[in-house]
Parts: C-alpha cells; structure tokens; sequence
C-alpha cells in the first residue's frame, strides 16, 4: 500500500497524540467504564438465571449438593462484587485523592494511574470470570442433583 507524505505526517501525528500520558488515561478509564457496566449486567442476568433456572427451592436437595450450591453462590457472588468493587476503584480512584498541580508530577501520576487502571481491570475480569463460573456451576448443581440425596 503506497500512502502520501501528507497521510503519512497525519498518522504519524495521530500517534505522537494517542501516545499522550493524558490520552492513555482517558483510554484507560473509558475502558474500565466498560467492564463496571458490563458487570453490573452481567450480576443481574446471573442472578435472573439462577432464579428462573434453578430449582425453586434448593432445600429439597440433598446435604452435599445443597451446601455445594450455597456456597458455589457466596463464592460467585464475592467474586463479582470483588470484581465490580475493582472497576469502581478503575474509573474513580480513591475518594480524596490529591493530584500535584507540577508539570512533571502530573505526568507522572497520569502514567501511574494508567498502569493502576489496567492492573485493576485485568484482576477484574479473571474474577469476574471465576464468579460467572461458579454461578453457573451452582446452577448446574441444581439441574443434576436428585432431590434428598446427599
């Protein structure tokens, strides 16, 4: 592919700009925005299946299978708190924090809170992955398990 010195100098400014600290702030936070609304859907249509799929009352199940799906539900549940807790602290930081009105202090925080915001929400989707399995694992639990066994 042939392109113009002028495509060229514009991609090249485009990229200078998006290389930007506040700009990789600004992607990073939009980003976390993203995965904080997709795991609040995600926790609601979670527990809309539970409710609609899985057996009504999970007191007719046997001990081992009863307690197995209570607490596959409690550890899913932490996880997906857990993980939108961390979105939380992505997109908004921590209430009161000061931000140093310094050139090169700002450049610095806007570099560090970008690296922040990516570690949170990579931790954010492998727990809100492991509370999405275990959920659906309870859920299963219920489908297999025969009534008053243990």
């Amino acid at each position: 592919m042939n392109f113009t010195a002028h495509e060229l100098r514009d991609a090249d400014r485009r990229v200078r700009e998006m290389a930007a600290p506040e700009r990789q702030l600004q992607a990073a936070v939009h980003q976390a925005e993203g995965y904080r609304n997709f795991l609040a859907s995600l926790t609601g249509l979670l527990t809309a299946v539970f409710v609609l799929k899985g057996q009504e009352d999970i007191s007719k199940l046997g001990d081992t299978s009863r307690w197995t799906v209570i607490g596959l539900l409690i550890t899913g549940f932490l996880l997906l708190i857990a993980a939108s807790w961390l979105t939380v602290a992505a997109v908004h930081g921590r209430p009161g924090e000061e931000i140093m009105l310094e050139a090169g202090r700002l450049l610095k925080y806007e570099k560090e809170r970008t690296k922040q915001i990516w570690r949170l929400v990579e931790w954010s989707r492998w727990l809100a992955l492991l509370g999405v399995i275990a959920v659906s694992a309870a859920v299963i639990v219920t489908w297999v398990s025969p009534a008053g066994s243990g």
